[in-house]
């Protein structure tokens, strides 16, 4: 069954499983079960038939020949599935679809919430079957354009699936928010089972989040993990709004008038995932992100998704908000109460802040010419908040709830900040931004342990915690404490930069011709960094080399040379050309079939040093939509050429005289090399922040 057919099926099974909830409101409504099951099967079938697609090189489909090759390896054509904006919103649809067996049938989710749910699954059905992964590709190539260089990383290809798990997952909170509205339900079982689907949702976004960071310290030689990019912040956004939610939610058990704000900052959230994936997939950002897909009608599909849900929402909530529990939030300022909604409120003005300069693009595009904030602007407008921030969670910790019930002796917790603001001072953050913010983390991370031990804060939040006030700390040293040099180093030299000797021992060309690596060696121990190649020869990513130190990482990134001594010539058949060393002459090609509508092209080459004559026959792979060819070595390897075109008249031929291996590898290379001091902290911290999580949802 085509794929298209089946989406619609699953479409319209969902609406009739909705249709069903509604039918047996107040009663099992076991038909809303089945067809629920039903829709499942069909989205699993469907993306089934992608990824067979894509495995058996359906290159006739246009999402497979754009994202996939037939050389590609069995890893990234598993992750080729998402990675186009066609495949990412299916495989949103099929997690979001496993989540509702789920609800329907192991959970306690009332035939209102799985109304809402099944409503949204709809949507997204409505997403998917707009901008569809099968549909035809306008011409059949005899292989695809494969994935970006870059993405042909075991990191990028598990970021994007776990992302989606966090996006997928908050539905459900949204779902039970709104069964609550609908039926006037003030007891707090829903908000238990709310509370793991929202920590488990938090977990994967933050995983993926953490994921994506790492992928783009490891990969894109910059030498950062954020760069405020407004792709990146749209996944920000969201999670900070549901750190806001799931802590509302641990106040609205103690305060049950808080349980109104609670509904309101999880429509948000929801709202704000719809809205970053409009932002990503409509194109707008095209001139703004590195990670943004190009411009497409989808655009306004989410757009009005979008602005659905959110009006629902909150209509919804504005009808009800008179039958929610009234009376005060927080019994006084010296209780926890009040100290986590203000902390609360703090992570909200974080979240508006990066979610107005994220849109920037869009709003300046109302008035005139599009454009963006620098990352300064977040950097100036987050720090001081961020620093409030980690000084409130630190009274929260300390404090019980209840007005004015503190834990006892907690004045040693100022130690903490000094020993923090200290550390950040040694690395050589010398503002008194950086060096607050690190004092005020460490002091935060330690109120939490403080807590914990005092049975005032229970594990999942103690480690989730500490993971923030250690990533925050790491920023700092990692940020303040940075420092880069751009160095030439010829091969076999050795030179004393930054506090480390670094050798460079010259280029490594693997067996396949497909990649080739700089070797370095820093304070005496070997790392590599890795330059992928396109079939021609020419760069086609690079990744750093990092030598990781207890003390931080020395982060080498090879700067490409402008000239690689490339020389392109024309031959005309019979005629003789020179370089400065050979002289080269075009006598004959032959042109065979090669299989799946290709040709092999042969062409014979004489090339003399005056006293020897040598003939080659370098060849080239055309197809209909280009070609490729490797280069062969002439005279022993003392240069390499490659064929590149053949004219239609087989008159003339395109070579490309490239150094040899040997030359290649003995040039001097000009690197950036930085430091990143305790740099690891970061990426313990993130683990402790996920893993804090996880604990969180197997208690109360």
């Amino acid at each position: 069954m085509n794929g298209d057919i089946m989406l619609a099926m699953a479409m319209l099974l969902s609406l009739s499983a909705m249709l069903a909830y509604v039918a047996g409101y107040g009663g099992k409504a076991t038909w809303g079960k089945r067809l629920t099951v039903i829709a499942t099967i069909f989205i699993v079938a469907a993306s089934a038939n992608l990824w067979m697609m894509i495995f058996q090189n359906r290159f006739d489909i246009a999402y497979v020949a754009n994202y996939s090759s037939a050389e590609l390896s069995p890893m990234y054509k598993v992750s080729a599935f998402w990675a186009g904006q066609q495949g990412s919103f299916l495989l949103w649809l099929l997690i979001h679809a496993v989540a509702g067996l789920f609800l329907c049938y192991r959970s306690r989710m009332k035939n209102a919430g799985m109304i809402v749910y099944l409503l949204l699954q709809s949507v997204l059905c409505v997403l998917v079957i707009a901008k569809s992964p099968f549909e035809p590709a306008a011409q059949t190539m005899m292989n695809g354009h494969g994935l970006n260089p870059l993405l042909e990383d075991p990191w990028m290809a598990i970021h994007p699936p776990v992302l989606f798990v966090g996006y997928a997952l908050m539905a459900v909170p949204f779902a039970y928010s709104a069964y609550a509205l609908i039926s006037g339900d003030k007891g707090t079982e829903w908000l238990e089972s709310t509370r793991k689907w929202a920590l488990a949702a938090w977990a994967f976004l933050g995983a993926g989040i953490f994921i994506g960071g790492y992928w783009a310290y490891k990969v894109l030689g910059w030498g950062g993990f954020w760069g405020w990019d407004p792709v990146e912040n749209s996944s920000l956004v969201p999670w900070l709004l549901s750190a806001v939610f799931i802590h509302l939610l641990a106040v609205s058990r103690v305060r049950k008038p808080t349980l109104s704000v609670m509904h309101l900052s999880i429509i948000f959230v929801y709202a704000s995932v719809l809205y970053g994936t409009f932002l990503t997939r409509s194109g707008i950002l095209g001139d703004f992100s590195v990670h943004s897909f190009s411009g497409s009608s989808i655009g306004l599909t989410i757009a009005v998704a979008n602005g659905l849900v959110l009006i629902a929402g909150l209509l919804l909530l504005m009808f009800r908000v008179n039958t929610l529990p009234q009376g005060k939030m927080y019994t006084g300022y010296n209780s926890r109460e009040f100290l986590v909604l203000l902390g609360m409120l703090l992570t909200v003005f974080i979240a508006v802040i990066i979610f107005l300069g994220m849109s920037m693009p869009m709003l300046t595009q109302l008035f005139g010419r599009p454009a963006s904030v620098d990352t300064s602007f977040y950097v100036r407008t987050t720090m001081p908040l961020a620093i409030v921030l980690m000084l409130v969670l630190t009274c929260a910790c300390i404090h019980r709830y209840g007005d004015g019930n503190l834990l006892p002796k907690t004045k040693v917790t100022f130690v903490a900040f000094v020993i923090g603001a200290a550390w950040a001072f040694a690395i050589g953050a010398h503002q008194i931004m950086p060096i607050a913010l690190a004092g005020a983390s460490g002091m935060a991370a330690y109120a939490s342990v403080y807590a914990w031990r005092h049975h005032a804060l229970r594990l999942g939040g103690m480690v989730a915690h500490v993971g923030l006030g250690l990533a925050m700390i790491a920023m700092v040293l990692a940020g303040s404490g940075s420092r880069e040099i751009q160095q030439e180093i010829v091969p076999g030299n050795t030179v004393d930069v930054l506090g480390h000797t670094i050798a460079y021992q010259g280029q490594e060309f693997a067996e396949d011709g497909r990649s080739k690596y700089y070797v370095y060696t820093v304070d005496g121990s070997e790392v590599k960094a890795l330059t992928k190649l396109h079939a021609s020869g020419e760069d086609a990513a690079r990744e750093p080399a990092i030598a990781r130190l207890v003390t931080g990482d020395v982060y080498i990134a090879p700067v490409p040379p402008k000239e690689e001594g490339r020389e392109e010539m024309i031959l005309k058949r019979g005629h003789m050309q020179m370089d400065e060393d050979y002289a080269y002459r075009y006598d004959d090609v032959r042109i065979e079939p090669h299989g799946g509508g290709s040709m092999l092209v042969t062409a014979e080459i004489a090339i003399t040093d005056g006293d020897t004559v040598e003939h080659v026959e370098p060849t080239i792979i055309a197809t209909m939509d280009g070609g490729n060819s490797h280069p062969i070595e002439i005279y022993g390897g003392a240069k390499r050429i490659r064929l590149t075109g053949i004219s239609s008249d087989n008159m003339q031929a395109r070579i490309e005289v490239l150094p040899s291996v040997q030359e290649m590898a003995t040039e001097p290379v000009t690197a950036k090399i930085s430091t990143k001091p305790f740099i690891w902290l970061l990426w313990l911290s993130a683990c402790l922040v996920v893993i804090g999580m996880a604990f969180g949802i197997r208690k109360s």
